[in-house]
């Protein structure tokens, strides 16, 4: 399991779904009722996210988009400027870097005891049956708290303690990965092989031992695709931690669009693409086929341990100061300071109110996304390994660089573009993370495609129907439970991304919780923060039981 598509629904609440057997019968009556149940939320989250004078559209503001795009033929090529730019985007990849190496470990040290591998019952006796699975409960509960929380919510507490130190945005990566990987980690270790395992366990080794040595080894290779596939986040997390005050790439995008210095920004933007479409080609060689995957294996994770030497070397972060004790009584007082939670002025109704807002933003966000994820991605998908140069591969070249740009650019900037044309308000931010989330779902959705058997589109073709027709009749269709699937992890973290755009004003539980950042209202920022988890809790249980139902 090395797929991009299989790794990332590891992510997602529930376990995976099990294999199609023979004679199950496909659930599509429910399918429909979840389909129309979803379009009735729909139309409640847009009617919602609205303004309340029905007014969504500022005419003022497409010369200023206009004047932004016009830019992009015009970026700042001063050589001063470059080289402010290299040094960015070296700071941004080493946050990225050192992230994920943290998250890794993390996740290492943590599968095994999120695994029912390790709380399976060694006994049939009931109370050590309850024991074990309270336990398996427990290690769940307490890693979905960091995971819950946005790493940018992480770095606004890490720099209201220790400012601009570098290490703030590599903790701020590291904990919610960190979690992440865990689960992921865990999940892989469930589905694996266990012969090995059990043999060890009956030789008398204890159960850290046998996962050592039966599970782990053959672990590796998905273990480190997901470990890239981290990475490829972790460029896009510093990014937006740049933006709140980390440094790096995300930090010139903001003091450029603050300066309305567009050509400037697009010196960065172009920054940042290039740096996606690299790690785009390394992750896309690592996940090619078994018999070419060791060589490049082997060669990924020598310049892995270089980029972590260079990025420690370019970082220059100092320990002592993050175990001084000044340290320590910043930490204590924030600890205090968040302890116990409040509500926000307006108590229940406004929180409730943020909390909704919230909600309708994300099933917003996920339906625009989902449907040009769709259309983008049969146009996306490359052609087989053979198939002549055509026209349709020009444009699904252009396609996958529209992708790139998409997932390149992150959220808060698809926001201030957005705010443009469109009043302040929820409506901007939902438009935003769509558009974010289109980038990154219509890659996913892309390789699904790529991965159909093409023998029946390849029939309708040579039957005379046109391409488009083939491919709607034949890919689509076949594809379909798995671009739901798809979808439905994705709004999960589309969930967690509203704080992000919320951040920059647009709307929902984020813009509460800068207002209270900013007005170092700390137990409010707790309070919110429980109620962004609570929500990202709701949408993970309907997202499963609508995966549930499904299967």
């Amino acid at each position: 399991m090395t797929g991009l598509r299989a790794l990332t629904r590891l992510e997602a609440t529930g376990p995976p779904s099990p294999p199609a057997g023979a004679g199950r019968v496909r659930p599509r009556r429910r399918g429909w009722l979840w389909a129309l149940g979803w379009l009735v939320v729909l139309g409640w989250a847009t009617v919602g996210l609205l303004p309340p004078g029905g007014q969504v559209v500022n005419p003022a503001g497409w010369n200023f988009l206009a004047d932004f795009w016009a830019h992009a033929l015009r970026p700042e090529l001063d050589p001063a400027f470059l080289r402010t730019t290299w040094e960015a985007t070296l700071t941004t990849v080493a946050f990225a870097v050192l992230g994920t190496v943290g998250a890794v470990l993390l996740g290492v040290l943590g599968a095994p005891w999120m695994s029912e591998t390790w709380w399976a019952p060694t006994s049939g006796r009931p109370v050590g049956r309850v024991l074990r699975r309270g336990g398996l409960v427990l290690s769940r509960v307490v890693a979905a708290l960091p995971r819950g929380v946005h790493e940018a919510v992480w770095g606004l507490l890490l720099v209201s303690v220790l400012g601009r130190d570098p290490l703030v945005a590599v903790v701020a990566i590291a904990v919610p990965f960190g979690a992440i990987t865990a689960k992921v980690y865990s999940e892989l270790l469930d589905e694996a092989d266990h012969r090995p395992y059990e043999q060890l366990r009956t030789a008398g080794a204890g159960r850290l031992t046998a996962v050592t040595y039966g599970l782990l080894p053959g672990l590796l290779p998905a273990a480190t695709s997901y470990a890239f596939y981290r990475f490829e986040c972790a460029i896009r997390s510093a990014v937006i931690l740049g933006m709140v005050g980390a440094g790096g790439l995300g930090l010139q995008l903001s003091l450029s669009f603050a300066g309305l210095q567009y050509a400037e920004l697009w010196t960065a933007v172009y920054a940042l693409v290039l740096l996606g479409a690299a790690v785009d080609r390394w992750g896309l060689l690592l996940r090619q086929r078994r018999g070419q995957r060791r060589g490049r294996g082997r060669f990924s994770l020598a310049v892995g341990a270089l980029l972590v030497v260079l990025s420690v070397w370019h970082l220059g972060p100092d320990p002592a100061r993050w175990v001084s004790g000044r340290t320590a009584d910043q930490l204590v007082r924030l600890r205090e300071a968040l302890v116990p939670p409040a509500l926000p002025a307006g108590g229940w109704a406004e929180l409730g109110r943020r909390a909704v807002e919230t909600l309708q933003m994300s099933v917003l966000a996920i339906s625009l996304a989902s449907l040009l994820g769709v259309l983008v991605a049969l146009v996306a998908a490359r052609q087989p390994a053979g198939s002549r140069a055509s026209w349709r591969g020009l444009l699904g070249w252009a396609a996958r660089q529209v992708l790139l740009l998409t997932r390149a650019l992150p959220p808060p900037v698809w926001a201030l573009l957005v705010l443009f044309v469109v009043f302040p308000g929820p409506l901007p931010g939902a438009l935003a993370l769509g558009i974010y989330t289109f980038g990154i779902l219509g890659r996913l959705f892309a390789e699904v495609v790529e991965e159909l058997d093409q023998r029946p589109r390849q029939a309708l073709v040579g039957m005379g129907a046109r391409p488009g027709v083939a491919l709607a009749y034949a890919s689509l269709p076949a594809a379909l439970g798995q671009l739901v699937a798809l979808s439905l992890y994705r709004w999960e973290v589309t969930a967690r991304e509203t704080v992000v755009v919320g951040v920059v004003g647009a709307g929902g539980l984020g813009r509460l919780l800068e207002q209270q950042r900013s007005a170092f209202d700390y137990p409010g920022m707790a309070g919110t923060v429980l109620a962004l988890i609570a929500v990202c809790l709701l949408v993970d249980l309907v997202s499963l039981a609508v995966r549930a139902s499904l299967r």
